[in-house]
Protein backbone atom coordinates (compact mmCIF):
# COMPACT_ATOMS: atom_id res chain seq x y z
CA UNK A 1 0.00 0.00 0.00
CA UNK A 2 2.86 2.69 0.64
CA UNK A 3 3.69 2.12 -3.24
CA UNK A 4 3.14 5.66 -4.79
CA UNK A 5 3.80 7.65 -1.16
CA UNK A 6 7.07 7.05 -0.47
CA UNK A 7 7.96 10.60 -1.40
CA UNK A 8 5.54 12.28 1.09
CA UNK A 9 6.00 9.98 3.64
CA UNK A 10 10.17 10.70 3.36
CA UNK A 11 9.29 14.46 3.36
CA UNK A 12 6.92 13.97 6.47
CA UNK A 13 10.05 12.61 8.38
CA UNK A 14 12.71 14.76 7.34
CA UNK A 15 9.90 17.92 7.57
CA UNK A 16 8.96 16.55 11.02
CA UNK A 17 12.53 16.18 12.12
CA UNK A 18 13.81 19.55 11.08
CA UNK A 19 10.87 20.58 12.96
CA UNK A 20 11.76 19.33 16.21
CA UNK A 21 15.51 20.64 16.84
CA UNK A 22 13.70 24.52 15.30
CA UNK A 23 11.26 23.90 17.80
CA UNK A 24 13.77 22.65 20.69
CA UNK A 25 15.94 26.03 19.95
CA UNK A 26 13.69 28.04 19.56
CA UNK A 27 12.16 27.81 23.40
CA UNK A 28 16.02 27.96 24.33
CA UNK A 29 16.97 31.50 25.62
CA UNK A 30 19.55 32.26 23.35
CA UNK A 31 21.31 35.74 23.47
CA UNK A 32 20.88 38.34 20.25
CA UNK A 33 24.58 37.73 19.95
CA UNK A 34 24.45 33.69 19.55
CA UNK A 35 21.83 34.24 16.87
CA UNK A 36 23.63 36.36 14.95
CA UNK A 37 26.85 33.80 14.63
CA UNK A 38 24.63 31.08 14.10
CA UNK A 39 23.60 33.29 10.61
CA UNK A 40 27.15 34.11 10.29
CA UNK A 41 28.17 31.08 10.12
CA UNK A 42 25.38 29.42 8.19
CA UNK A 43 26.02 32.59 5.55
CA UNK A 44 30.22 31.47 5.34
CA UNK A 45 28.96 27.87 4.89
CA UNK A 46 26.74 28.70 2.55
CA UNK A 47 29.09 30.99 0.29
CA UNK A 48 31.59 28.71 0.56
CA UNK A 49 29.52 26.22 -1.56
CA UNK A 50 28.63 28.29 -4.21
CA UNK A 51 32.45 29.23 -5.58
CA UNK A 52 32.82 25.14 -5.93
CA UNK A 53 29.55 24.10 -7.03
CA UNK A 54 31.20 23.59 -10.72
CA UNK A 55 32.90 21.00 -9.19
CA UNK A 56 30.72 17.75 -8.18
CA UNK A 57 31.37 17.11 -5.02
CA UNK A 58 33.48 19.39 -3.61
CA UNK A 59 31.53 21.00 -0.48
CA UNK A 60 33.64 23.20 1.35
CA UNK A 61 30.27 24.00 3.25
CA UNK A 62 30.93 20.66 5.46
CA UNK A 63 33.86 21.83 6.79
CA UNK A 64 32.18 25.05 8.41
CA UNK A 65 29.32 22.89 9.82
CA UNK A 66 31.55 20.76 11.06
CA UNK A 67 34.09 23.43 12.43
CA UNK A 68 30.38 25.02 14.08
CA UNK A 69 29.49 21.37 15.90
CA UNK A 70 32.50 21.14 17.42
CA UNK A 71 32.79 24.29 19.19
CA UNK A 72 29.45 25.04 20.05
CA UNK A 73 27.87 22.09 19.98
CA UNK A 74 25.12 19.58 18.28
CA UNK A 75 22.46 21.73 18.16
CA UNK A 76 24.48 24.52 17.06
CA UNK A 77 26.12 22.40 14.77
CA UNK A 78 22.26 21.25 13.24
CA UNK A 79 21.25 24.91 13.18
CA UNK A 80 24.19 25.83 10.75
CA UNK A 81 24.25 23.15 9.04
CA UNK A 82 20.04 23.07 8.23
CA UNK A 83 20.26 26.73 7.90
CA UNK A 84 23.41 26.97 5.01
CA UNK A 85 21.39 24.33 2.99
CA UNK A 86 18.45 26.35 2.80
CA UNK A 87 19.98 30.10 2.33
CA UNK A 88 22.75 28.68 -0.43
CA UNK A 89 20.12 26.76 -2.43
CA UNK A 90 18.29 30.66 -2.99
CA UNK A 91 21.20 30.69 -5.40
CA UNK A 92 21.80 27.63 -6.29
CA UNK A 93 18.29 26.71 -6.78
CA UNK A 94 15.48 25.16 -4.57
CA UNK A 95 13.85 21.63 -5.10
CA UNK A 96 12.61 18.73 -3.26
CA UNK A 97 16.10 18.08 -2.48
CA UNK A 98 16.49 21.10 -0.36
CA UNK A 99 14.85 19.83 2.91
CA UNK A 100 17.15 16.51 2.70
CA UNK A 101 20.06 19.04 2.37
CA UNK A 102 19.25 20.52 5.16
CA UNK A 103 18.64 17.60 7.30
CA UNK A 104 21.99 15.87 6.22
CA UNK A 105 24.26 19.09 6.71
CA UNK A 106 22.20 19.13 10.08
CA UNK A 107 22.43 15.83 10.96
CA UNK A 108 26.57 16.46 9.79
CA UNK A 109 26.99 19.09 12.25
CA UNK A 110 24.70 17.26 14.90
CA UNK A 111 26.89 14.28 14.97
CA UNK A 112 30.62 16.64 14.97
CA UNK A 113 28.98 17.83 18.36
CA UNK A 114 28.18 15.03 19.89
CA UNK A 115 31.21 13.69 19.60
CA UNK A 116 33.41 16.58 20.23
CA UNK A 117 34.15 15.09 23.59
CA UNK A 118 36.35 12.12 22.35
CA UNK A 119 39.50 11.83 22.70
CA UNK A 120 39.98 10.68 18.85
CA UNK A 121 37.76 13.77 17.70
CA UNK A 122 40.15 15.98 18.96
CA UNK A 123 43.07 15.10 16.76
CA UNK A 124 43.35 15.93 12.85
CA UNK A 125 43.56 12.18 12.19
CA UNK A 126 40.44 11.49 13.78
CA UNK A 127 38.46 14.69 12.54
CA UNK A 128 39.73 13.92 9.08
CA UNK A 129 38.22 10.28 9.16
CA UNK A 130 34.93 12.03 10.50
CA UNK A 131 35.04 14.21 7.95
CA UNK A 132 35.89 11.38 5.12
CA UNK A 133 32.95 8.77 6.73
CA UNK A 134 30.89 12.17 7.07
CA UNK A 135 30.80 13.02 3.22
CA UNK A 136 29.78 9.32 2.01
CA UNK A 137 26.89 9.42 4.71
CA UNK A 138 25.57 12.91 3.31
CA UNK A 139 25.43 11.35 -0.25
CA UNK A 140 23.81 8.25 0.79
CA UNK A 141 20.95 10.48 2.41
CA UNK A 142 20.90 12.09 -1.09
CA UNK A 143 20.76 9.24 -3.31
CA UNK A 144 18.05 7.81 -0.70
CA UNK A 145 15.47 10.63 -1.58
CA UNK A 146 16.50 10.31 -5.81
CA UNK A 147 15.64 6.74 -5.10
CA UNK A 148 12.43 7.28 -3.24
CA UNK A 149 11.36 9.93 -5.46
CA UNK A 150 12.04 8.71 -9.06
CA UNK A 151 11.40 4.83 -8.80
CA UNK A 152 8.65 2.94 -7.70
CA UNK A 153 8.61 -0.05 -6.36
CA UNK A 154 11.68 0.39 -4.15
CA UNK A 155 14.24 -2.31 -4.17
CA UNK A 156 17.52 -3.27 -3.36
CA UNK A 157 18.65 -3.06 -6.98
CA UNK A 158 17.66 0.37 -7.63
CA UNK A 159 19.58 1.41 -3.95
CA UNK A 160 22.49 -0.36 -4.91
CA UNK A 161 22.82 1.40 -8.81
CA UNK A 162 22.12 4.46 -7.14
CA UNK A 163 24.88 4.13 -4.55
CA UNK A 164 27.03 2.94 -7.11
CA UNK A 165 26.95 5.67 -9.64
CA UNK A 166 27.76 8.61 -7.19
CA UNK A 167 30.36 6.90 -5.34
CA UNK A 168 32.74 9.51 -7.47
CA UNK A 169 30.87 12.28 -6.41
CA UNK A 170 30.52 11.04 -2.34
CA UNK A 171 33.99 10.43 -2.55
CA UNK A 172 34.98 14.05 -4.05
CA UNK A 173 32.99 15.12 -0.86
CA UNK A 174 34.56 12.85 1.24
CA UNK A 175 38.57 13.05 0.14
CA UNK A 176 37.65 17.22 0.11
CA UNK A 177 35.96 17.17 3.82
CA UNK A 178 39.39 15.74 4.45
CA UNK A 179 41.49 18.14 2.65
CA UNK A 180 39.80 21.66 4.95
CA UNK A 181 39.31 19.88 7.66
CA UNK A 182 43.01 19.23 7.88
CA UNK A 183 44.07 22.07 6.86
CA UNK A 184 41.87 24.95 7.95
CA UNK A 185 40.38 22.82 11.43
CA UNK A 186 42.71 23.82 14.31
CA UNK A 187 42.49 28.13 13.14
CA UNK A 188 39.03 27.96 12.65
CA UNK A 189 38.37 26.30 16.42
CA UNK A 190 40.55 28.34 17.81
CA UNK A 191 38.93 31.58 16.32
CA UNK A 192 35.69 30.08 17.35
CA UNK A 193 36.68 29.07 20.88
CA UNK A 194 38.20 32.48 21.32
CA UNK A 195 34.69 34.25 20.58
CA UNK A 196 32.90 31.82 22.40
CA UNK A 197 34.67 32.46 25.75
CA UNK A 198 35.34 36.14 24.93
CA UNK A 199 31.43 37.20 24.79
CA UNK A 200 30.05 34.13 26.13
CA UNK A 201 28.28 33.31 23.42
CA UNK A 202 26.66 29.51 22.69
CA UNK A 203 28.13 27.94 25.92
Amino acid sequence: WLQGYYLPLSFLIVFFSLAVFYFRFERKKVRVEGVVLIAVLAALAAVARIPFAPLPGVQPTSFVVIAAGLVFGPEVGFMVGSSSALVSNFFLGHGPWTPWQMFGWGLMGLTAGLLRNRAWMNTRAGQAAFGFAAGFVFGWLMNLWFVVGFFHPLSWQLLLTAFTASFYFDLAHAISNVFFLTLFSRQWQKILTRTKVKFGILK
